[in-house]
């Protein structure tokens, strides 16, 4: 491809996505950044143990790209209940809790936990066979429009000079795939333990029905030890923080860790340029909202320039500006209320435990309340 229309930096998720909606308009789209997993047949240097929870926008999405269908049986695991405990019991031995059922809802699922490598694998092997896409070594010069999609550290976010804020909350993420004694029944968990958020996504590798991608948010000291810990301590210390709800936990994979930040950009757009997925915003993975904003950002970009003049350009200021003011509002109510989230159970003062817990168990029992969260988590 000596030219094109489109050019989308970073092959990630995010930015696969973006390169098959675009070109699924007729659009000439450059792909520069390899895909994280190129080839089926490759052994990757170390094991991917991430997992997405992914909501239905998303989901939709992805299907229209041909790529959810696309993904192995074994690689999705829908999300019929999801259960939030509380910290520990404040004075009065009360210890909040709140449930949500997708049958309650009336939805499908409440979210459909997906392998980020098979998920990378399935847009990789689509963006390959698709017409008018093409990777490249290097942009093409006069492109008319570039799209950043590479991530928090974007370098050439840096040097279109474009600053990005960072406030970084000194906790880790740790990730681990787990082996339950007993089936997951599409449950997912989570616990709120003032530091440390824990989360249990049910899932299907590597044991079908019995099996859990592990995100565990920690202050950064305590992550680097359990990190490095034998697994048959880091067993016993993940089977009491979860107190037997899911049954005997066990590793079955590598522990993978990273540093969590709150970040965003100060712009969305300029003349000629975009960005999208995590090179414009990073937030607290607690809610397991990331890569469904950075999907939304491709739907609504993409549907922005669909929508465009016939005798406006693609990189005209003035049209991304319409995707910035879309995206602009999700962007930020999900920053105020996943970094809020994080405040609030970072606190260890028995007061605030004790409204903590109160504010759950009145949660759980307010339904008009419930089903409107379940609705802005499903973004259906």
């Amino acid at each position: 491809m000596n030219s094109c229309d489109v050019c989308i930096r970073g092959g990630g998720a995010v930015g696969l996505a973006l390169a098959l909606s675009l070109a699924r308009q007729g659009l000439a789209v450059g792909v520069v950044g390899a895909p994280a997993v190129a080839d089926a047949a490759a052994v990757p240097a170390r094991p991917d143990v991430r997992a997405y929870a992914l909501n239905d926008r998303s989901r939709r999405l992805l299907t229209t790209l041909k790529v959810w269908d696309a993904l192995p049986p074994d690689a999705v695991t829908p999300v019929d209940d999801m259960r939030v405990h509380g910290d520990a019991a404040d004075a009065a031995g009360a210890r909040g809790a709140i449930a949500f059922s997708a049958w309650q809802q009336g939805a499908e699922a409440l979210a459909w936990i997906v392998d980020a490598a098979a998920l990378e694998q399935a847009l990789a092997t689509a963006a390959r066979f698709a017409p008018h896409l093409a990777f490249l070594d290097a942009a093409p010069a006069g492109v008319p429009l570039t799209v950043l999609a590479e991530g928090k550290a974007s370098a050439s976010r840096e040097a279109l000079g474009v600053r990005f804020e960072r406030h970084p909350y000194g906790i880790t993420a740790l990730a681990a795939r787990l082996v339950a004694s007993q089936p997951h029944q599409g449950v997912a968990r989570q616990w709120f333990r003032s530091p440390d958020v824990l989360a249990l996504l049910p899932f299907d590798r590597p044991q079908p029905g019995a099996s859990y991608g592990l995100v565990w948010s920690l202050p950064t000291a305590q992550a680097e030890h359990w990190l490095a810990a034998e697994p048959a301590a880091f067993e016993q210390a993940l089977n009491e923080a979860t107190g037997g709800a899911a049954g005997s936990l066990t590793l079955a994979s590598e522990r993978a860790a990273w540093p969590l930040m709150l970040g965003r950009a100060e712009r969305l757009c300029g003349d000629g340029w975009a960005l999208v997925g995590d090179a414009a915003h990073v937030v607290h993975p607690l809610a397991g909202q990331g890569l469904n904003l950075g999907l939304a950002d491709v739907a609504a970009l993409a549907e922005v320039i669909a929508q465009r003049e016939p005798w406006r350009a693609l990189g005209d200021a003035t049209l991304l500006r319409r995707y910035e003011r879309q995206r602009a509002g999700p962007n930020a109510a999900m920053a105020l209320v996943t970094d809020g989230l994080h405040h609030l159970f970072a606190q260890d003062q028995p007061v605030l435990r004790e409204l903590r817990n109160r504010g759950m168990t009145l949660l759980d029992r307010l339904a008009p309340i419930k089903r409107l969260l379940t609705q802005q988590a499903l973004d259906r």
